[in-house]
């Protein structure tokens, strides 16, 4: 009988890794990703020792033109309610220089850099978050009210700086929304915490993440800790891994474009 053999993500280049190792003096903070596929959901779940009704629930809107005009240029555009916590809305931007940002910019409340790294691939991003200061993201999409309100001065500054020209906040469609639900937990196993997201798209399908957070200085020894402890528990880190955010953005992408 044949046996096939999953493709593992190829470790970082020379060239990657001397990319990488340039961001990471100028970055805020480093999350180190896994993304599981859905054959693997239950399995990890129950190595981990994770309880799904410890986890809160999250609705996440983004907003683009039906041909992802933004994602195109590097820009996301979010609102999300969160359980318990309330809503939140970031306007991102991605690959950046951290280096080449102005220092003004850098020291702005809400404005973060950050280096995501996954098995294969990383990506430096700039992120400015906000929380709207009247209505909130359900209101607004529900009333088809003002998107730009959503979003503070600064953000929408920052946001007309990098999307194309003349597309106003206003002028976007709302592609979503994508329920979420988010866990942390700490095994004592690694004394460091991780947190596990289940993304649930309206054709069934599912990603599940596993991330955790640390300072540009301890990037490589925490992914080796926490492959390590991966491994141990039985947990597949050589999957091909798949970006939540880009699978959201052209399923809705799709509907956007049928619905025209």
């Amino acid at each position: 009988m044949a046996t096939t053999t999953r493709a593992r993500p190829a470790a970082l280049s020379d060239e990657q890794l001397e990319g990488l190792l340039a961001l990471l003096p100028d970055a805020d903070t480093v999350e180190l990703k896994l993304t599981l596929p859905e054959s693997e959901l239950r399995s990890a779940v129950r190595a981990l020792g994770m309880d799904p009704l410890d986890a809160q629930i999250r609705q996440v809107y983004f907003f683009d033109t039906p041909d992802l005009a933004l994602y195109k240029q590097g820009v996301v555009v979010r609102g999300r309610r969160v359980q318990r916590k309330g809503d939140d809305t970031v306007v991102k931007l991605r690959p950046v220089q951290p280096a080449a940002l102005p220092k003004k910019l850098r020291r702005s409340e809400g404005f973060g850099v950050e280096v995501d790294a996954m098995p294969g691939g990383y990506v430096c991003s700039a992120s400015f978050k906000g929380v709207p200061a009247k209505a909130g993201v359900h209101e607004t999409v529900r009333e088809a009210g003002s998107l730009a309100k959503l979003f503070s001065k600064d953000q929408r500054a920052f946001y007309g700086l990098h999307a194309p020209e003349g597309l106003e906040i206003d002028h976007l469609s709302i592609l979503g929304p994508i329920f979420v639900l988010k866990l942390k937990f700490s095994p004592a196993e690694l004394k460091r915490r991780l947190v596990a997201e289940l993304w649930l798209y309206p054709d069934d399908s599912r990603i599940l993440e596993l991330s955790t957070k640390c300072t540009p200085a301890e990037t490589f020894m925490v992914a080796a800790e926490v492959r390590a402890y991966l491994a141990a528990s039985g947990v597949d880190t050589g999957a091909e891994q798949q970006t939540k955010t880009k699978k959201a953005l052209e399923f809705f992408s799709r509907r956007a474009k049928a619905a025209q």
